[in-house]
């Protein structure tokens, strides 16, 4: 691993004998000097994490952390306890990290303490930043399903007279639409499905022939879906979106919110793989669903993977085939 940042205005060697803990105990490779006198991203976090606790907050150590492909992440070693950051170019995603926020807030709202806190964000003509609670991952204990069965289904209870959203957002770094209507079949096809299959089709990572086969399926949708509320969705929850807290607790993290059909949330469960085979029982425990929900999952997921077809190509392209024909047949 490389790279940590460590703020000036300590005595030298004081820092050096800290460097080398530090270096020791998270196995970097570097760590250099932070300069907080120049406009960087990292001052304009030193200053809202300040103006969010009330008091000057200077940044100690910056830890390189996991956080997908699309933003760079770090946690933040402060005199003020550790944060989580986002940061990205906010000519490249103008919004995306405002619109994480309100998602994650939103979350919160609903079931408190699903999702970690949001400190700040803030977003100018060069950077986009998120701060985050830092939540310290723990081992998945035996209760650990079941609670999220629990969580996740009270999610899901929070219904909206509309499906969609009163504002749009982004799924990974695709701009997601959540325009309202008033019954999930239109919603699914012309706010979901179109848009990644006209993308996809425009960027030649499917055939233009394969939206002949899509209109068959939408002509079959309204006896495909049972009817239900709108649902208060995650909307991208594979197995990288969610943890165990050192607590043992879930957290939810990366939410790509909207009102929707919630077998949406556990069918991409489903897709990526990663859970528990009684997290389903126990969620059908609190929540049933409707038959055959299993034939239903390859449909829902139609969209996350001609989402991945337009981020990454390969071999999402071949599995979106793979269920539409298969449905064809049926």
């Amino acid at each position: 691993m490389t790279v940590s940042m460590i703020a000036g205005g300590f005595n030298i060697y004081d820092r050096i004998h800290e460097l080398n803990k530090f270096k020791f105990a998270y196995g970097l490779e570097k760590v250099f000097f932070l300069d907080n006198s120049f406009d960087t991203w990292q001052a304009k976090a030193e200053k809202l994490l300040g103006n969010a606790l009330n008091f000057e907050v200077k940044i100690e150590f910056m830890i390189p952390a996991g956080g997908g492909c699309i933003n760079e992440c770090f946690i933040l070693q402060t005199n003020a306890g550790k944060f989580f950051v986002k940061r990205n170019d906010a000519s490249k995603f103008p919004g995306m990290l405002r619109m994480e926020a309100k998602g994650l807030r939103l979350l919160n709202e609903k079931v408190n303490g699903i999702t970690p806190e949001v400190i700040a964000e803030y977003e100018d003509r060069s950077d986009l930043l998120l701060i985050l609670e830092n939540i310290e991952k723990g081992k998945p204990q035996k209760e650990f399903w079941n609670d999220f069965a629990g969580r996740l289904a009270a999610i899901h209870r929070h219904s909206n007279e509309f499906f969609g959203l009163e504002h749009d957002n982004f799924i990974g770094s695709l701009p997601q639409s959540n325009r309202q209507h008033s019954d999930w079949v239109s919603f699914f096809i012309l706010e979901r499905i179109e848009p990644q299959l006209k993308m996809s089709i425009d960027n030649k990572r499917l055939p233009k022939g394969i939206y002949r086969v899509f209109e068959k399926i939408f002509l079959r949708l309204p006896e495909i879906f049972p009817s239900e509320k709108p649902a208060l969705l995650h909307g991208d929850l594979w197995a990288g979106n969610y943890l165990s807290a050192s607590d043992g607790s879930v957290r939810l993290i990366d939410p790509a919110i909207y009102f929707g059909f919630r077998e949406m949330d556990l069918a991409m469960m489903k897709l990526f793989g990663g859970i528990d085979p009684s997290f389903l029982q126990h969620y059908e425990n609190i929540f049933p669903l409707e038959k055959e929900f299993e034939k239903r999952a390859g449909i829902c997921n139609l969209y996350p993977l001609l989402v991945h077809v337009n981020l990454f190509g390969g071999h999402y392209a071949s599995e979106v085939k793979s269920i539409v024909m298969n449905f064809q047949g049926r």
